[in-house]
């Protein structure tokens, strides 16, 4: 269930502080949580400007042969990021690039995107005819990917880097994953218009004020920062998020994309702040008595959580570009790890990806499943998103016809 934004969202945000500020010792929380992320921060830093690898990065060889050891797992688990490399073929890949170039200008897709662009609220200050993110849900390239086997056999991998139990038994299913459709990157060379500043998504002022994500949270509230567990999959599926196109609504494991051509720092692509524990930072620091009651320092219903200058600038330090990756590379972070997108794409060829994420099975998943397999019959804009609807008259989409066995498991189609 989703909630509503139809109320007074500062007289809210002033009664959650109130009662976290009358239970716990935010000041002390704090401390402890500040010590340890400088202190990340620090060694981050150390290693990228020694040009030291600190993305965790493995070859899918490794996981689909059961090799991957534990300090590898634990490494993950401690940055809350990783990348896959070589899930898909390289030759398969650059096919499927082409294929989607195709499919946009055989339908005319910018000309539509200039039409609707207010739909959008989100991505609505890009550039008019020049988009970098497209609102397409239903190519068969992104269905393809979603369904491959060795796509599945990475989000099992990375599910089970989870503790599933849960109050009332496991949270989800780590084995069987429902299809979450989302959008492709297509960024141009020279291209200043996609910068995303820092933020986390899945869940913004709804971190401190949900009921769930309290209880998430709550060893961070009492300041144990070490014993607090991001990996504990316990009340994560039972959260609730307030109904926005720029809010997920669908639980996932980890956010994730797959590089459609090569791209690496310069390139207008991803940074990451890898500290999967950086969220304790956030709550409690907006907890602190230089933020005003009725704020979260800046965080509103219905947008993604931003880090700023203003009240997470010592962390920030930590923001690094993600190495270079080819094509079939897939990248992944925790829900809880703080990302950007470069301003500027400085590089000489197109960034493009196709936004793949991990969203396994549970109730929670399930319901946004049967939405979203309307959406994939009618060619709509999947659920979550702004009703562009670009897909529904399109040549060429994805056809029940294109569904492997998982496929049709996946976007929930009997």
């Amino acid at each position: 269930m989703r909630c509503s934004v139809e109320f007074d969202s500062k007289r809210f945000i002033r009664e959650t502080k109130s009662e976290l500020l009358r239970r716990f010792d935010v000041t002390k929380a704090f401390a402890k949580s500040r010590d340890m992320m400088l202190r990340e921060v620090e060694a981050i830093r150390a290693k990228y400007d020694s040009e030291l690898p600190v993305i965790p990065q493995v070859d899918y060889h490794k996981i689909a042969e059961c090799t991957v050891e534990e300090p590898f797992r634990e490494l993950v688990r401690r940055r809350g990021c990783v990348i896959v490399k070589g899930v898909f073929d390289r030759i398969q890949v650059s096919e499927w690039n082409h294929e989607i170039g195709e499919y946009i200008d055989r339908n005319d897709y910018l000309t539509a995107a200039n039409k609707k662009k207010d739909l959008d609220k989100y991505f609505s200050g890009l550039e008019d005819a020049t988009p970098q993110i497209f609102s397409l849900y239903w190519s068969r390239p992104q269905i393809m990917a979603r369904q491959a086997e060795s796509m599945a056999t990475t989000k099992r991998f990375l599910n089970r880097l989870y503790n599933i139990s849960g109050p009332m038994g496991p949270e989800f299913d780590p084995e069987n994953d429902f299809a979450y459709a989302d959008r492709i990157r297509r960024r141009q060379p020279g291209d200043t218009t996609l910068g995303l500043s820092p933020h986390m998504d899945s869940g913004s002022y709804e971190r401190w004020c949900d009921p769930a994500y309290q209880a998430i949270y709550r060893l961070i509230y009492e300041g144990d920062i070490q014993g607090f567990d991001p990996w504990k999959a316990a009340f994560r599926t039972q959260t609730r998020e307030y109904a926005s196109p720029s809010v997920c609504s669908m639980f996932r494991t980890f956010q994730g994309w797959t590089a459609l051509t090569p791209q690496g720092p310069g390139d207008g692509t991803l940074s990451l702040l890898p500290i999967a524990k950086s969220i304790s930072y956030f709550l409690l620091r907006a907890l602190q008595e230089d933020v005003a009651e009725d704020d979260l320092c800046g965080a509103l219903p219905g947008r993604a959580l931003g880090a700023s200058q203003e009240w997470h600038n010592e962390i920030l330090e930590g923001l690094i570009s993600i190495p270079t990756v080819e094509p079939g590379d897939t990248v992944w972070w925790h829900p809880d790890v703080i990302h950007s997108v470069a301003n500027e794409h400085q590089g000489d060829d197109y960034a493009n990806v196709i936004y793949v994420g991990a969203s396994p099975v549970c109730a929670k998943n399930e319901a946004y499943a049967r939405r979203q397999a309307d959406a994939f019959h009618s060619g709509r804009s999947a659920p979550d998103f702004a009703a562009e609807d670009y897909e529904v008259n399109f040549e060429g989409r994805a056809t029940v016809d294109d569904l492997t066995e998982l496929g049709r498991r996946q976007l929930h189609i009997a």
